[in-house]
């Protein structure tokens, strides 16, 4: 049996997916800095947040979240397992995933770094 929702409920689920509506907005560009940060930490190891808030330009309220789980949900990247306590302010601290890349992920990064060597070949 489906629970019905309150007027309240659905108004506060209204207000969710307005917000993710513009958070998918967000630039392509923002986008790819977000994937291009993941890929140079994941191939390296473990990873969170943290991290990548550490070398990636303000990207607007709940943006690095989106794309993490689009990254996600593409298979790029996976959960360890482990969380780890924010080191952003204003979460007081409260734990976030640590990711790691997947095959796929690992396959896509080795595809970049190829496609970039040879840029910097034909440039030479």
């Amino acid at each position: 049996m489906t629970k019905r929702l309150s007027l309240a409920e659905r108004l506060a689920a209204d207000e969710k997916n307005l917000l993710l509506d513009e958070i998918v907005k967000q630039s392509d560009w923002s986008l790819f800095l977000v994937q291009q940060a993941v890929l140079l930490f994941g191939r390296r190891g473990p990873f969170s947040c943290n991290n990548l808030r550490d070398v990636l330009p303000e990207l607007g309220h709940g943006f690095l979240g989106a794309a993490i789980n689009a990254l996600r949900t593409a298979g790029i990247i996976e959960h360890t397992g482990r969380m780890v306590p924010s080191t952003q302010a204003s979460t007081h601290g409260h734990r976030i995933a640590v990711w790691q890349l997947t095959p796929r992920g690992l396959a896509v990064a080795a595809q970049r770094d190829l496609a970039r060597a040879e840029q910097q070949r034909q440039a030479a």
